[in-house]
């Protein structure tokens, strides 16, 4: 029996990328040996196991047989006799298909040192083709290693579009799709997922509400770019230079998913598309099982972006609703998180990247005042009760704000 450090852990560390997971692969054993070595078994599609201690995962070397649709429409082969060149060939990429021993040699039979060195994502074989999520997988690759100029071989670029082509895609699970999505959110670029997904022509399957945006004109004055879907890449692109938080990014991807409603008659303006947006955040979220408050962020980025853009020009009590209704005073993070999407869009326009948006510091920093209120002082007041509490809380909250507004004048 031998065992081989893998995949991620092992290009990681040839990248100098801080490793989080490490996963093993035994060559030369079985079930019934590892369990003897203690080893706890908890793969259902294959054998992986559990060690004993580090509690970290072991798998058989295997390979595999596609019989179905879907990224789990595969049979397993797993016996001794499987040596680890053919348990790599059926890994997704050449930079995940290194192994290393104990004594720290690396094993490659497919490149994926040269691969590294070049900074070329490409596939092992052409077995790529029979599992649909690696689509998504790559372009997740593509924007988490674009910060050290990897791209995508242009055989695998082809082949991604054959699979997304293929019909294959729509069988992946939604808790999958996800999954991949969310991690490339926090990828340093996510924009790049949304680009590759787009190139292969998988985001009309994946994601169709954010596809629809392509092509979708809007005013020159306000959007030199003028295309949406550039405008919504270059949204994605400065949240993500402002906040590492994968909700505030995805909620700052969806902030203009409206404008793919608006009627052709009514183009290059977008009257009213904020909330027009609202049932297609609440329908993909839905689709994909998005978790709620990542789901319920969005709704209001949707609502109220464009408003913080003309924040100076709001009555004080339009203001203080704002604030209601993202909750600010219960979850008061939603406060920075709206006024940050809401300078994503004012910045994610093409020459307009480096422009100060005072807005979003005034909107918080009048959050800042208003909070000042001592609500525990009027709550335990003996001569306020039920709805009466509320009416003061809120008056008391407008009346600091006019007073700030009244300071800044």
């Amino acid at each position: 029996m031998k065992i081989y450090l893998v995949g991620g852990a092992v290009r990681d560390y040839l990248l100098k990328i801080n490793v989080k997971d490490k996963d093993w692969v035994v060559v030369g054993s079985d079930i019934k040996s590892m369990l003897k070595l203690g080893f706890k078994l908890v793969g259902k599609d294959f054998p992986v196991f559990l060690h004993p201690k580090t509690h970290e995962e072991y798998a058989l070397a295997r390979t595999e047989h596609k019989y179905g649709h879907g990224y789990k429409g595969f049979k397993y082969h797993a016996t001794p006799t499987i040596s680890l060149k053919e348990d790599l060939l059926r890994r997704d990429l050449t930079i995940n298909a290194i192994a290393q021993d104990n004594l720290g040699n690396f094993y490659d039979p497919y490149n994926g040192l040269q691969d590294i060195k070049n900074r070329i994502l490409k596939h092992v074989s052409s077995s790529f083709k029979e599992d649909p999520l690696r689509v998504l997988r790559v372009a997740r690759f593509a924007a988490k290693l674009n910060y050290l100029n990897f791209k995508i071989h242009d055989k695998t670029l082809k082949l991604m579009k054959i699979m997304s082509n293929s019909g294959e895609l729509s069988y992946l699970k939604p808790e999958r799709i996800w999954k991949e999505t969310y991690n490339a959110l926090q990828s340093k670029h996510p924009q790049i997922y949304f680009k590759i997904l787009k190139e292969c022509n998988a985001l009309s399957i994946i994601l169709p509400e954010i596809n629809k945006l392509y092509g979708i004109p809007a005013p020159l004055k306000w959007h030199p770019e003028i295309d949406t879907g550039i405008h919504t890449m270059l949204t994605l692109k400065i949240i993500s230079q402002l906040t590492k938080n994968a909700s505030t990014r995805f909620a700052a991807l969806c902030h203009d998913i409206g404008k793919g409603l608006t009627p052709k008659e009514l183009l290059p303006r977008h009257p009213g598309h904020g909330i027009a947006g609202i049932p297609l955040i609440k329908k993909l979220c839905k689709r994909l099982k998005i978790p709620n408050n990542i789901k319920k962020l969005a709704i209001l980025a949707a609502k109220i972006h464009d408003i913080i853009h003309d924040i100076y020009n709001q009555k004080p009590e339009d203001i203080l609703n704002i604030y209601n209704i993202i909750d600010a005073w219960r979850k008061p993070e939603r406060v920075k998180q709206i006024a940050l999407i809401s300078e994503a869009d004012a910045r994610g326009r093409l020459t307009l990247e480096l422009i100060e948006y005072k807005q979003g510091k005034y909107f918080i920093n009048m959050y800042k005042f208003i909070s000042k209120l001592n609500i525990k002082n009027i709550i335990n007041n003996i001569n306020l009760k039920g709805i009466d509490i509320n009416k003061t809380i809120q008056n008391k909250r407008l009346k600091l704000l006019k007073c700030f507004l009244k300071s800044k004048y």
